[in-house]
């Protein structure tokens, strides 16, 4: 039974692939090319990794590698769920499979593909450039395999266990964070790489390889160093680990899948009958004003927490925003101005602020019929944007202050801030009235087809704008740090939140009559695609 249902399921996983690609030829470019590239760079990194054979930091290398990949593995099903649809088992739930066989089977088809081949081909690689002797190859030949499976079982129970959040609709659009994922994971790698080269070598990544040659699937490559250089004992825990470590995963995955075909979901029960107390219950509403400015205030929250696009583009502003100036002040090359970069972040969220609203935005304007309700409409959203900017861009310039021991510089560095976030406010509110465009939902592209040519308008031009208005406080900046005015810095602070408080009004007050009056264009632009 078990055999039969693995050549079933394998021969379902090439059927899906297959189907997949007839569906155009774009697609089947696009895979073809990916399959290219991939391969091309596996075969780049065991031909790497079999000419660092008998150096000294071959096993660090091999062992961190190996780790990489694997948390690679655990990481991209929750980001990638659609990437191969054999990752769903609620596919299968209706027929009459017990969750051992159908492991086994599953286990058996996950290792086709290019993600399964390009870990071999590491795993290979690695075991190449780490095996000496007779003991450490036959090590390596049982250590191969032991690591493709803890990696393809890794990530087979991560998404077991989530496939409930995978597949649902805020699920699929965990894969929009990918981007952010990317963004911070090459700022780690850049100052890693930075830092390692301070270091003087790899040498200085051997005590992280130490502990990472004990975690599977790392271990399976550590016992063949291990073996390599006589330590037997070593190398069997280390060989033993890892199989435990595949035991463990596989039960985990064998106890979801169980829970999955026996247990109801939310489709097959009633709704609770618990009565809900509203959304008010929060008491958000008890810290915002009355009246229009409160409801817009706590509608465009509601819309960063609930809104999956919108949460992802403040998520990755706060992020980035906070790692720029912090990383660059880490590394001793940063200036307490970089600072600036988390109120720029930030004030591009106030750009397209309709177009959040998507074809839901007719309900807005049926409550706009004057200059006087615009204006009061973009004033509410640009003060629920303060309300996390403001103590944000405060926390980014101290933090900054702090590593890089400059104090002296801090209200200066803080009033460009606040002053560029006005400017920001005040340009975004233009920038929404004039270049509205739609941002799809129930699709990864952030811009309607047609549309783009309208966001780059928007957002590059808005940005040019704010560091025009900015200027006047920039000139100021430069000339009492040239003169050696130290005693009056302390007044850029005030002059900046002063400043920056003008603009935003002005750009409110000018954005007003352009939104009143455009406001078929606006609902025509928000409400395509």
């Amino acid at each position: 039974m078990s055999g039969s249902l693995t050549s079933v399921v394998v021969r379902l996983k090439l059927s899906l692939l297959a189907n997949g690609l007839r569906q155009s030829s774009g697609r089947t470019a696009a895979f073809v090319a990916s399959a290219v590239v991939a391969l091309l760079f596996a075969a780049g990194q065991l031909v790497g990794l079999v000419l660092l054979r008998g150096a000294q930091s071959a096993a660090t290398v091999v062992v961190l590698l190996i780790g990489l990949v694997a948390l690679g593995w655990a990481f991209m099903p929750l980001f990638f769920p659609s990437g191969d649809e054999t990752l769903d088992p609620t596919r299968l739930v209706m027929l009459p499979l017990r969750p051992r066989p159908l492991v086994a089977a599953l286990l058996v088809a996950s290792v086709v593909g290019i993600g399964p081949l390009f870990t071999l081909c590491l795993a290979v690689g690695g075991a190449l450039a780490l095996a000496h002797g007779a003991v450490a190859v036959l090590v390596a030949v049982m250590a191969v395999p032991l690591a493709l499976l803890v990696c393809v079982a890794l990530a087979r129970a991560v998404a077991a266990a989530n496939i409930r959040l995978l597949t649902s609709r805020r699920g699929r659009d965990l894969a929009v964070l990918s981007g952010l994922v990317i963004a911070v994971g090459i700022q780690f790698v850049n100052f890693g790489a930075q830092r390692l080269g301070r270091a003087g070598g790899l040498e200085a990544l051997e005590p992280v390889a130490q502990w990472v040659r004990w975690v599977p699937p790392a271990s399976a490559l550590g016992a063949v160093d291990s073996a390599g250089s006589g330590a037997y004992g070593t190398a069997l825990a280390q060989l033993a680990l890892s199989a435990v470590a595949l035991g463990g995963l596989l039960y985990a995955w064998q106890h979801s899948l169980t829970r999955l075909m026996t247990a109801p979901d939310g489709s097959t029960l009633a709704a609770a009958s618990k009565p809900t107390r509203g959304t008010s219950s929060t008491g958000l509403h008890r810290l915002l004003p009355g009246g229009r400015t409160g409801a817009v205030m706590q509608r465009s929250l509601r819309y960063v927490w609930r809104d999956p696009k919108t949460k992802a583009a403040w998520v990755t502003a706060l992020v980035i925003g906070l790692i720029v100036p912090l990383f660059n002040a880490l590394q001793g090359t940063g200036s307490i101005y970089f600072a600036c970069f988390a109120s720029g972040m930030l004030g591009i969220q106030m750009y397209n602020q309709f177009g959040q609203d998507t074809s839901a935005f007719w309900m807005v304007a049926q409550t706009i019929s004057t200059p006087r309700d615009a204006y009061l409409e973009l004033r509410a959203r640009a003060l629920a944007l303060l309300l996390i900017t403001l103590p944000y861009t405060l926390l980014v310039t101290v933090a900054t202050a702090a590593l890089l021991g400059n104090w002296a510089a801090l209200p200066e560095a803080l009033g460009l801030a606040l002053a560029l976030l006005g400017a920001m406010l005040a340009t975004g509110a233009v920038a929404s009235a004039r270049f509205p465009y739609s941002i799809p939902q129930g699709s990864a592209k952030n811009v309607a087809p047609g549309q783009g040519g309208l966001a780059w308008i928007s957002i590059l031009g808005g940005m040019i704008a704010s560091a025009v208005l900015c200027a006047p406080l920039i000139v100021l900046t430069v000339w009492l740090n040239a003169t050696d005015a130290e005693s009056a810095l302390w007044t850029l602070l005030p002059i900046g939140i002063a400043y920056g408080a003008v603009v935003a009004w002005g750009g409110l007050r000018v954005a007003a009559p352009q939104t009143a009056g455009r406001l078929p264009e606006i609902l025509a632009a928000v409400s395509k695609g």
